[in-house]
């Protein structure tokens, strides 16, 4: 008879980023991910740029000043941080050192330059790129969004272009043409990078109780 056994295993946390240029969709993506996983941590990043209506501080952003922002930089507070579209953003460290000894995984939503930065501190970090179907359909999510004026509108896809030349830099990427499927392949890849072996840092087998 083969006794029945149990696999307790104790590994690192993950270090998840994922990156896309405005308008591809991510902020839905990253909902969607999270209702399947409610235990992948969201780190929330500082910025400098103001508020926008509908947005709590603290869930979608720590809003500072700029002199509050220099002042934490230099006192190495953020594990990455980086200038776009006129304002200052930043990852702040102490959330991913705790989840990475913790064995909790974390979220980060950054750009490509944060991104880049991130994997050299973190080389066990995971980095997925989020590409839209066309550049027509970028366009148009973008224009629908009603959030930005023509200037910046064409600036974002000025970044646009320089951010998808990135994506050979990445672990995966995944095309947004659809919700549903775009969830279902960031699930999958939660899923691989969760089993991978080098992750675990306590292995045993136990015996399960009972008949």
């Amino acid at each position: 008879m083969i006794a029945k056994t149990k696999y307790i295993t104790q590994r690192e946390g993950i270090i998840f980023i994922l990156s896309a240029p405005s308008g591809t969709g991510k902020t839905t993506l990253v909902k969607g991910l999270r209702s399947i996983y409610p235990d992948i941590r969201l780190s929330v990043s500082f910025t400098t740029r103001a508020r926008r209506t509908g947005e709590i501080p603290g869930r979608d952003y720590y809003f500072v000043r700029s002199a509050k922002f220099a002042a934490m930089k230099a006192q190495g507070d953020f594990a990455e941080w980086a200038q776009v579209h006129d304002f200052f953003y930043a990852t702040p460290r102490q959330p991913l050192d705790q989840c990475v000894r913790g064995g909790q995984d974390i979220l980060l939503d950054i750009d490509v330059q944060g991104a880049r930065k991130i994997k050299r501190k973190y080389p066990q970090a995971v980095s997925i790129f989020l590409v839209p179907p066309s550049w027509r359909e970028l366009q148009r999510r973008l224009a629908l969004r009603g959030t930005d004026g023509k200037e910046i509108i064409r600036r974002r896809l000025v970044n646009a272009r320089d951010e998808i030349q990135e994506i050979i830099k990445y672990d995966y990427y995944v095309v947004n043409r659809e919700v549903k499927t775009s969830v279902e392949l960031l699930k999958s890849i939660v899923e691989a990078e969760r089993a991978k072996t080098f992750r675990v840092k306590r292995w045993r087998i136990e015996p399960l109780r009972g008949p």
